[in-house]
């Protein structure tokens, strides 16, 4: 869905991997010999006393993530793996600052991308708990405005099948965003740049990523709830997984210490630092901050719907085809080779929130660039590094273009 040139949807800042279409771009330069910083090894959430991985693997995965670095250019990286009856596995490496030189840490926030939208999922469903919203009623019972809002489904827009054209694809979206990267954007502001496009095909028809669908959703939330997206998924999603470092900025804030993040999403193309882009441009769909520990535990709650009823989650993990070799799509939320979960890049930040039911296992990469390597996001190239290790049987991928 975005392009890898100044035409591109900068500012939505979804993944490639979660918009299963890779990008392309010219290899990033590489980068030195990368730092590694490395914590107490324990288990996802932060619950103590799980022991490390053997040394020998935490040497090869030590390997394998540098080598990544250096080929990526990536400056720093954060990385969590939580595998009960073999170990864990907490490491930071590289830096934080360019400027600076501030070493990475595996305690810094980030902002998370795409990972937002199986919070605002998670928001949707338990009003579906609640009997205050029907997974197959028409956005338009709840929501006015939307083009074929009578035909498109809740359901199409939480698992990407709605037809409804993708906002972050809006040449003019994307001027206005180039021109100021720090304004501020409400989603009355941006919904019209998808809908001055017709829809792309009729709702159901088939998978196609767009970020639209959780702009409405997070309208959807606000509408049926009285409350607005932030407060309801502060009180009911982030605050009930027990997530003590995940919040819904109010504008360009990140709670410190925090790891600035590099793209070039420019004009020029030239990378520069992001840090303090305003995430208002994504909501709903890409908004969030959090950190490694959150996001273990959230990879985990998400999977196995902790704040669900299991008919609800059995719903969300009805994983529909994608176009992708053995990839779907639930309700916001993937399975790419026995991962579940999502992943997320907002201007100058990458992350994986996976889990492996097969194992109880939880993996999370936290980045901060979203330069592409020869049409490869960074994150999947680490998630792939990782995983070929730990996982062999359930390698983290998707093709580049």
């Amino acid at each position: 869905m975005r392009r890898r040139s100044p035409t591109r949807a900068l500012a939505a800042a979804v993944l490639a991997v979660a918009t299963l279409v890779p990008l392309t771009l010219g290899a990033a330069p590489a980068a030195g010999p990368a730092p590694v910083t490395t914590a107490a090894a324990t288990a996802a959430g932060d619950a103590g006393g799980t022991p490390e991985l053997s040394p020998a693997l935490q040497k090869q995965l030590d390997a394998a993530i540098q080598r990544v670095m250096r080929q990526a250019g990536i400056p720093g990286v954060q990385v969590g793996l939580w595998m009960p009856g073999r170990g864990a596995y907490l490491r930071a490496f590289g830096v934080a600052d360019k400027e600076t030189g501030a070493p990475m840490t595996d305690r810094m926030t980030v902002r998370i991308g795409s990972v937002t939208k199986t919070f605002t999922a998670t928001a949707v469903l338990q009003l579906v708990d609640e009997g205050l919203v029907g997974l197959d009623d028409p956005i338009a019972a709840y929501l006015d405005g939307v083009p074929g809002g009578e035909e498109i489904r809740v359901r199409d827009l939480l698992d990407m099948r709605s037809g409804l054209p993708d906002y972050t694809e809006d040449t003019d979206f994307i001027a206005a965003f180039l021109d100021d990267p720090q304004r501020v954007f409400t989603p009355e502001e941006l919904l019209p740049y998808a809908y001055r496009h017709d829809n792309e095909f009729t709702p159901g028809e088939r998978f196609r990523y767009s970020n639209t669908n959780y702009l409405l959703l997070g309208r959807l939330v606000e509408r049926v709830s009285g409350r607005s997206l932030e407060d309801f998924v502060q009180g009911r999603v982030i605050a009930p997984s027990g997530l003590r470092r995940t919040v819904f900025p109010h504008g360009t804030e990140l709670p410190a210490p925090y790891a600035h993040g590099y793209t070039n999403q420019t004009a020029n193309g030239e990378v520069t630092d992001s840090t303090h882009w305003s995430p208002s441009s994504s909501w709903a769909s890409g908004a969030l901050v959090s950190d490694l520990r959150d996001l273990g535990r959230w990879a985990r709650d998400l999977a196995t719907g902790t704040l669900l009823s299991p008919g609800t989650q059995a719903q969300r993990l009805d994983f529909l085809p994608t176009g992708v070799t053995d990839t779907g799509y639930g309700l916001g939320i993937f399975n790419i080779h026995g991962w579940t979960g999502h992943a997320g890049s907002l201007f100058g930040y990458q992350n994986l929130t996976v889990y492996l039911p097969e194992e109880r296992a939880t993996l999370v990469v936290l980045l901060n660039s979203d330069v592409t390597v020869d049409g490869a996001e960074p994150s999947t190239l680490l998630g792939r590094a990782i995983t070929g290790i730990v996982t062999p049987d359930h390698v983290y991928d998707l093709p580049s273009r």
